[in-house]
């Protein structure tokens, strides 16, 4: 169920997501609160969900991961032992950063990084190729981001 917020929320939830490590009171500052009314309103946020954890957004090309792969999966049997294993699996290849349930004619979706595709190949795809039950899989390699945005539209 969505939480209700004002547009008060909203601005904290904007200040933070451009930068989470802005102190409480340049936070407070720019959202037009008294210091400690700014902290609760971040507290509560918290405790209510809408803010999951503080972060940093790394430079995976600063940090030799110069291969992003999407990978679909459909797995067979598409039955409930076979995507619990598949996700327990998947969750423990450290090179996978994203696994998303889909609709339509493809079962998962995967993001993963690699320094190459040497270490692509056999951390990821040779991971992947042990999980029973995937029935098939495809890859497409990323050759540039037009776009990345970590920010959420709040409406």
């Amino acid at each position: 169920m969505p939480t209700n917020l004002d547009q008060t929320d909203k601005k904290i939830l904007q200040l933070l997501e451009q930068d989470s490590s802005i102190s409480n009171l340049e936070l407070s500052k720019a959202a037009g609160l008294s210091p400690s009314a700014c902290l609760s309103r971040k507290k509560n946020l918290q405790e209510s969900g809408v803010i999951k954890r503080f972060t940093a957004v790394l430079d995976e090309k600063r940090l030799g991961l110069e291969v992003t792969a999407f990978i679909t999966v459909n797995l067979s049997p598409y039955d409930k032992n076979t995507i619990d294993n598949f996700v327990k699996k998947v969750n423990e290849v450290p090179y996978i950063l994203e696994c998303y349930t889909l609709a339509g004619s493809k079962d998962y979706l995967l993001k993963a990084l690699a320094p190459n595709m040497d270490v692509y190949k056999e951390k990821v795809i040779g991971a992947l190729v042990l999980i029973p039950g995937i029935g098939k899989m495809e890859t497409s390699i990323a050759v540039g981001a037009e776009k990345i945005k970590s920010v959420t539209p709040l409406l």
